[in-house]
């Protein structure tokens, strides 16, 4: 239907189970433009998916799968934080030329009840990373519904330690915005990344590895990442498993102590 100049948009209900549609979306959906040399498209396809953990999902509904997309060439990541990004850039990426996996944190279809969306059309534009709050004392890096764990820990860290926390919603996880992010922490000197998925490969090991090629002479301490661990999504031991505010606001101290 897109390649014949339709809009598509599909949803897969969860994300844990796009693995089946993987040889479309890999080797169809992202390919078609490139071997048609550019005389076909299928930029009209946004696969909506809700991700990443929910308090009771276990490991087949709790997965974020953002990394093994983001290795893709051909598609555009985006995972919002909240209602009112996620109808801007949902509706940027349903306009977008590109084809878009739309990852919803299924935890915020809940939890973000008091969020006030406007009702007119706007977008957030894709590949733009939004900074929340400004600091001056470390770079701290998240998206989708880790920003809530990641916000709580910047509050802690200011009121309890003093410490000036400049946090950054990736919002687009493909093509990611390097010169926002390097900005930061060129600024800041300092920098932690944190996510749901696991650690190992996670699309936070790409952020370090080029955080650390552009800021490598303005970094005053080795760059933290807080993450989940490298098993199976735990249903019983979930709190364990999550990359909560506490362990971020650990960390925070962690980068700042290896600074002095």
């Amino acid at each position: 239907y897109a390649a014949a100049g339709g809009t598509a948009i599909a949803e897969i209900q969860f994300a844990d189970y796009i693995f089946p549609a993987f040889d479309q979306i890999v080797n169809e959906l992202a390919k078609f433009r490139y071997r048609s040399g550019n005389q076909w498209n299928a930029g009209g396809v946004t696969i909506r998916s809700p991700c990443g953990a929910v308090g009771h999902g276990g490991h087949y509904h709790s997965q974020s799968p953002e990394a093994y997309l983001a290795h893709t060439p051909g598609l555009t990541v985006v995972m919002p934080r909240g209602p009112v990004t996620g109808k801007g850039l949902l509706l940027a990426s349903i306009r977008s030329p590109d084809p878009v996996i739309f990852l919803e944190p299924k935890a915020l279809y809940r939890a973000a009840v008091d969020d006030d969306v406007p009702t007119g059309d706007y977008q957030v534009p894709l590949g733009r990373a939004d900074v929340m709050r400004h600091g001056t004392d470390v770079t701290v890096i998240g998206w989708g519904g880790q920003l809530r764990a990641l916000e709580t820990a910047c509050d802690m860290a200011q009121e309890r330690h003093g410490i000036s926390c400049e946090l950054i919603d990736l919002q687009t996880i493909v093509p990611w915005d390097v010169e926002t992010v390097t900005r930061s922490v060129l600024k800041t000197g300092k920098c932690l990344v944190s996510h749901e998925a696991p650690v190992t490969c996670g699309f936070g090991a790409e952020l370090v590895a080029t955080i650390q090629q552009h800021c490598f002479y303005s970094l005053q301490s080795p760059i933290q990442r807080v993450c989940g661990y490298d098993t199976p999504f735990p249903l019983v031991f979930e709190k364990y498993y999550l990359p909560n505010e506490f362990k971020n606001l650990q960390a925070i101290l962690n980068v700042m102590d290896a600074a002095k």
